[in-house]
């Protein structure tokens, strides 16, 4: 039997664009009641039309991650109208890039609220509700490969995911024997609204300086759908099986070359 086989509740942070909305979409696409935050309240309408599309049931609420007051609301609000929740998906994030030194310090408390003290307000309630039930869960972290290779000049990003891996592994330690597992999904370069704030000509500079450190060594991008479908294999997989980190990369482009021929094999002496 797979975690699929019936109805589940879940709530999804961060998901008025890119890899939330498009989780939120598949989990729809399972039958599954799906509570979906934001702070850009106006494009949650968007997200829960997807999830209702796909076949589930959404339920839209204002969310601010860095606040604990605005998640307990959410989450009182998401389980009176959907019931108890089953699965959580930590997605909210967002990076201020630039010399480490340059960032005001109210960038950097941000970032930190947003990528890592938001998932811990969220998780702490849901793991409180399903504990106080008995009751077998899953717990999502979205990350970043900026876990695996630091990125310079994205310092208090990467520091952040890496905070989350931490708080994801130590919790499936913590939960073990509860039924409750806690994944990481960590992510590559991905088609999302995650630098559009940022300066076309930072980015493209950035992209240079990285190459200098063997980062960003291709131009190959994800669609958030296939994160997402990343994360519905976790989510899916057999009671009894926990995946402890899934890493999703974009493949590098395919490169158009003339056809050459190809060698002779040795002939043998």
């Amino acid at each position: 039997m797979t975690s699929e086989s019936k109805p589940r509740t879940a709530v999804v942070t961060g998901a008025s664009s890119g890899i939330g909305q498009s989780v939120a979409e598949e989990l729809g696409r399972l039958g599954w009641r799906v509570a979906v935050g934001a702070r850009r309240t106006d494009r949650l309408g968007d997200t829960a039309a997807r999830v209702e599309r796909a076949g589930g049931q959404a339920f839209t609420h204002p969310l601010d991650v860095t606040d604990p007051q605005s998640v307990e609301t959410f989450m009182v609000a998401a389980e009176a109208v959907l019931g108890p929740v089953d699965v959580l998906v930590n997605n909210a994030g967002m990076s201020i890039p630039g010399p480490f030194h340059e960032i005001s310090a109210s960038d950097h408390l941000r970032e930190v609220a947003t990528n890592y003290l938001g998932a811990l307000y969220v998780t702490r309630l849901a793991i409180a509700s399903m504990l106080a039930r008995h009751a077998r869960g899953d717990l999502v972290f979205v990350s970043s490969d900026a876990t695996r290779q630091p990125r310079p000049r994205m310092v208090t990003y990467g520091a952040t995911k890496a905070a989350l891996e931490h708080m994801a592994r130590a919790l499936a330690m913590e939960l073990e024997g509860t039924g409750i597992r806690s994944t990481v999904v960590r992510v590559g370069p991905t088609f999302t609204e995650f630098g559009f704030s940022w300066d076309p000509e930072q980015v493209e500079e950035l992209l240079g300086y990285w190459l200098r450190f063997g980062l960003q060594r291709h131009a190959g991008v994800m669609e958030p759908t296939s994160v997402a479908r990343a994360v519905v294999v976790a989510l899916t997989t057999p009671e009894g099986v926990h995946l402890d980190t899934v890493e999703v990369q974009p493949e590098a482009p395919a490169e158009l070359r003339a056809a050459e021929p190809l060698p002779r094999p040795a002939e043998a002496s």
